[in-house]
């Protein structure tokens, strides 16, 4: 009698996909662990999971189902015992029209078809999924489901509870907090509504919903994140922040803890810091060549000062990590003051400001320079007291690295006058400033030829609809069209020419005409930012849509107004450019 592992062969090998070598591996694999045909195949990598899978749902006359990206619905994890879930290997992924799409390990089963009919009391459509994927998923949803068990308990025995990992709550935060981490996102936000816990992830700078627990779990699941953070589990009409460390597959996140209370009850948003993260080169992180070479000529100075603006969340940090992993060198002393420390450097003395004992980073920045440090890097420069010092010490023999809060390279100037810092004393500390943004990468998955829409070409001054992308929307990207992040720079560096127009007060339009006219930039300044966001958008890195997301906030007057700028900073005195 031929069995349906003999099937399976046959149809890989009818199709292409194995030869009679594979077949070999994967026969000797199988008397050897005791595995079936198919998990033998896999464990000699002579074909994938999801090819195995997709052949079998063939033999079945059945779909396959890929649950990677598959987005939890909690009241399905109810419809179905658990005991049967996991011992028949069955889950309800949809329900709709009264029809129920049932992902199952082996639809032959029929057992396990009757006893899902049975449970849901509806018509069932069997799927076919990847075993692992299956078990995965069914081990996470009733996880989350448990805490519905939690609803009846006195909050105030939950602390003492919850130091058990067994409990449902604690499974829940754990796995809100790891999905996060395996989805890449950067915040999680917990807030309750009157219906329901809206549950989200920040992924790639845009928030994502996904399904949460129910309402009845809410203060328990605030409660165990305060034990966790350490934070006043009786005080919740006001504000706390908190921290703690998250292990999670061998790796190590710092999570930050904010509540506030609302109206529904207190919001929880946590930001995900990875300390140990990869630190890229400049290239990798989309800086272009031209700007990379300027980087470098202003790196190579003794001493000088370095800004990178931008927005909270534009990769600032990871640009200024990237310099001081071109400089970190066991002959140089190099000292960070920050808040928080985020990413941990070998041979780099890291140090963290604690305001509520009056350790600033003006406090801070002073101490250091008793340390005799070569480079310094602020973690901003946010107060007049820091400006001054920041700059007085690079005019005294140390490298300064930092970050201001401006929408452009030029505006940094208006925004260090504010601070109190003369324009005699810009000239000589500043070396360079860039401005940065973060738009979302096409998904390489899904990217298709796009053209934009006319309006949005005209206002980069666009003749022509070049060779523009969009993500169409797949299941590695999650259906949105785009995957990570890449970011895009404009960079000026302070030649006689910039240095006479900051002297003589020009306005920050004057100062990005001189920077930035339409001729192209100058020497050694590389932008603006738009332009560079287009240069990406053409080779398909991006979409023009998200350029024209990120530099809402920016004034895109230059595309059209560069010259009639030009001539009002011309009436300034002007000497030649170093």
């Amino acid at each position: 009698m031929i069995s349906s592992d003999d099937y399976l062969v046959q149809w890989l090998v009818d199709t292409g996909l194995v030869d009679q070598s594979g077949v070999d591996a994967a026969t000797a694999v199988a008397a050897s662990e005791r595995q079936g045909i198919g998990e033998a195949f896999v464990t000699a990598g002579v074909i994938s999971a999801q090819a195995v899978a997709i052949a079998r749902a063939g033999l079945c006359e059945c779909s396959f189902v890929d649950l990677t990206h598959y987005d939890i619905d909690i009241n399905h994890a109810s419809l179905i015992p658990r005991s049967a879930a996991e011992s028949l290997g069955i889950f309800t992924l949809f329900v709709i029209d009264g029809i129920a799409t049932v992902g199952m390990i082996d639809p032959l089963n029929l057992q396990a078809v009757d006893q899902a009919r049975a449970a849901l009391k509806a018509e069932i459509e069997p799927v076919l999924c990847i075993p692992e994927q299956l078990q995965t998923l069914i081990s996470k949803a009733y996880r989350l489901v448990s805490t519905s068990g939690t609803r009846h308990r006195k909050l105030d025995s939950v602390p003492d509870e919850l130091v058990t990992d067994d409990e449902p709550i604690v499974a829940a935060v754990n796995q809100i907090i790891a999905s996060a981490l395996e989805d890449d996102a950067s915040d999680v936000h917990v807030s309750p509504t009157e219906h329901e816990i809206q549950l989200r992830y920040r992924i790639d700078g845009h928030l994502q919903t996904r399904q949460g627990p129910p309402l009845s779990a809410h203060a328990a699941l605030v409660q165990r994140l305060k034990v966790m953070a350490k934070l006043d589990l009786t005080q919740t009409r006001r504000p706390q922040d908190g921290k703690f460390r998250f292990d999670h597959n061998q790796q190590r996140c710092d999570v930050r803890l904010s509540t506030i209370p609302t109206v529904c009850g207190e919001n929880v948003v946590m930001r995900l810091l990875r300390p140990h993260g990869a630190i890229l080169d400049f290239e990798a992180l989309g800086i272009p060549h031209e700007a990379v070479t300027s980087i470098h000529d202003i790196l190579a100075h003794p001493h000088g000062m370095l800004l990178v603006t931008g927005p909270t969340g534009s990769g600032k940090t990871s640009t200024l990590y990237t310099a001081v992993k071109k400089l970190n060198t066991p002959d140089r002393n190099i000292v960070t003051i920050e808040d928080p420390v985020e990413i941990r450097m070998h041979g780099v003395r890291q140090v963290q400001t604690m305001a509520d004992i009056g350790f600033t980073f003006a406090a801070a920045l002073r101490s250091i320079l008793r340390q005799d440090p070569d480079v310094i890097l602020l973690g901003e420069v946010r107060d007049t007291e820091t400006a001054l010092i920041s700059t007085q010490a690079s005019l005294t023999g140390h490298l300064v690295l930092s970050t201001l809060h401006t929408n452009d390279a030029a505006g940094s100037i208006a925004r260090l006058k504010d601070l109190g810092v003369p324009p005699f004393v810009i000239n000589s500390a500043l070396l360079g400033v860039m401005a940065q943004r973060l738009v979302r990468r096409l998904c390489k998955e899904c990217a298709v030829p796009h053209t934009p829409d006319e309006s949005l070409l005209a206002r980069f001054g666009l003749t022509d609809a070049g060779e523009f992308k969009r993500g169409a929307g797949c299941a590695a990207c999650g259906a949105s069209g785009y995957r990570g992040r890449v970011g895009m720079y404009e960079l000026f560096c302070l030649d006689k020419r910039s240095s006479e127009l900051i002297e003589h007060g020009a306005t920050t339009q004057e100062l990005a005409a001189y920077l930035f006219p339409q001729s192209g930039p100058a020497p050694g300044s590389y932008g603006p930012m738009w332009s560079d966001g287009v240069k990406k958008a053409r080779l398909g890195i991006t979409s023009l849509e998200e350029i024209g997301r990120a530099v809402a906030t920016v004034d895109l007057d230059t595309c059209t107004n560069e010259t009639a700028t030009s001539e009002t900073a011309a009436t300034l005195p002007r000497k030649e450019a170093a």
